[in-house]
């Protein structure tokens, strides 16, 4: 490949072109379906640990990381020289699921980081996404309960492909796609700031745990025994929302009562992001099907179901996919996984998350805008409403989703990529990589509040 070819290929400089020429072109390549364009307005050229630069030569710091894909950053130079140990060592990049020594080493050490070491679990390799591995679980848990029905929560985000989308919270998505996955049964999912009850505090908590154990045990309630109950553990997009211990413990002990296999999906909330190594060990709770990708791969494409052995109920060739084989993603995985156990990574972001949360409890203080904060570790959700307006019964102000589409704006122009999430997008969310430093904490809390008074918010 000639030096010319090559700089082509990279595309940072072959048209000379800024931002907005390169958004144009990709406006005219490709569909409407594009989404990040639209809210980020850059083509990469580069990027490095937490920061990107753009063909421009701006810089940001990147607080949104793959949407939690790159737990390591951008480029860590122990995922790029486990790309080339792979590129060298003369293995296949394609494997469908035949075995390879690669793929037996980073299969034990994922499942010794699952609970009780995984002595329980087996491993399903699946399609490469987040949404492939969830379908594999629905199918799975209904092909061994010979039931149908799934019961999901209000917020929840398990993807976009068919039965995914069927058992997702939010609507939009929905409203042109006639005929889902049929009985799919959702129920309010806990949120500490608008609680779907109308109760809040702890006595809202009560209540929805009461309500899902009466729903199950109710023989009126109308709702046929599910196969499977899927939920996350802290909700992604749903707008940043940590389960309740007693609530998620509660629900552990109905189905494992009534025979209803507990799914739980951990694509985003997995692997250190809320300060354990999955969100569920906050509830020291064992699922029966655990849902793993983004981090899982460090920072390429794979997916992994951890099945709890008794439920493994597939016959050979009944749930298949060409690119479950991935080599580089178990490599990559592999290196991503030790990393963190050996670094104990874990403590670092729980440590980090609290010392944030700390400091935009004090930003809350002086810009009121900020509604609530939530969140475990490097996962947190900023709530952004009308302080001016009159809050409801319950203490909570209305919530201002156009002002977090322009503070979202704001702070793109500052040099931070935030994402926003929740209903009406509202909530600003954090999902840097787990090896942002607390200096790189102190730039974002810097640029955040720049935002805020670019975005004429007057500090109080």
């Amino acid at each position: 490949m000639t030096d010319e070819v090559r700089i082509d290929t990279l595309g940072a400089n072959s048209l000379n072109g800024n931002n907005e020429t390169y958004l144009a072109r990709q406006a005219e390549f490709e569909s409407n379906v594009r989404s990040y364009p639209r809210k980020l307005p850059l083509a990469i050229a580069k990027a490095l640990g937490v920061w990107i630069t753009d063909v421009e030569n701006n810089q940001y710091l990147d607080c949104l990381a793959g949407a939690g894909t790159l737990a390591l950053g951008h480029n860590h130079p122990d995922i790029l020289q486990s790309i080339q140990n792979v590129i060298t060592s003369g293995l296949p990049l394609h494997t469908l699921d035949l075995t390879t020594p690669l793929k037996d080493k980073f299969s034990a050490y994922l499942l010794s980081l699952l609970p009780g070491q995984g002595k329980e679990y087996c491993l399903q390799f699946t399609g490469p996404s987040g949404a492939d591995a969830v379908e594999a679980a629905l199918k799975l848990a209904k092909k061994h309960t010979g039931r149908t029905g799934v019961i999901s929560f209000s917020g929840g985000y398990h993807g976009m492909t068919h039965g995914a989308l069927a058992v997702t919270g939010n609507l939009s998505p929905k409203e042109a796609v006639n005929g889902m996955m049929p009985e799919v049964q959702f129920m309010p999912y806990p949120h500490q700031y608008r609680c779907p009850l109308g109760i809040g505090g702890e006595a809202g908590v009560k209540a929805l745990t009461y309500y899902f154990e009466n729903l199950i045990n109710d023989v009126e309630s109308g709702v046929r025994k599910p196969a499977a109950v899927i939920l996350e553990a802290v909700q992604g997009e749903g707008g940043v929302n940590p389960a309740p211990v007693e609530w998620l413990q509660r629900i552990r002990k109905v189905t494992r009562e009534h025979g209803i296999l507990l799914i739980i999906d951990e694509v985003q909330a997995g692997f250190c992001r809320t300060g354990k190594l999955f969100a569920f060990e906050h509830a020291g709770i064992e699922p029966d099907i655990i849902v793993m990708s983004k981090a899982v791969g460090g920072g390429l494409p794979l997916a992994v179901l951890g099945i709890k052995k008794e439920f493994d109920a597939w016959e050979p060739g009944h749930h298949t996919g060409t690119f479950r084989g991935n080599q580089l993603a178990m490599a990559t995985g592999l290196t991503t996984l030790k990393y963190m156990k050996e670094n104990n990574l874990a403590d670092k972001v729980a440590a980090q998350g609290e010392w944030l949360k700390g400091q935009l409890a004090e930003l809350q203080k002086r810009y009121p805008v900020i509604g609530n904060i939530r969140g475990l570790g490097l996962m947190i959700g900023m709530e952004i409403v009308k302080p001016n307006e009159a809050p409801d019964h319950m203490g909570s102000y209305p919530a201002d989703p156009q002002l977090s589409a322009l503070l979202q704006k704001k702070c793109f122009e500052a040099g931070l990529i935030l994402e926003r999430g929740g209903r009406g997008g509202c909530v600003l969310r954090l999902l840097p990589s787990l090896l942002i430093s607390n200096e790189e904490l102190g730039i974002f809390l810097d640029k955040f509040e720049q935002a805020l008074l670019a975005a004429g918010i007057k500090p109080v």
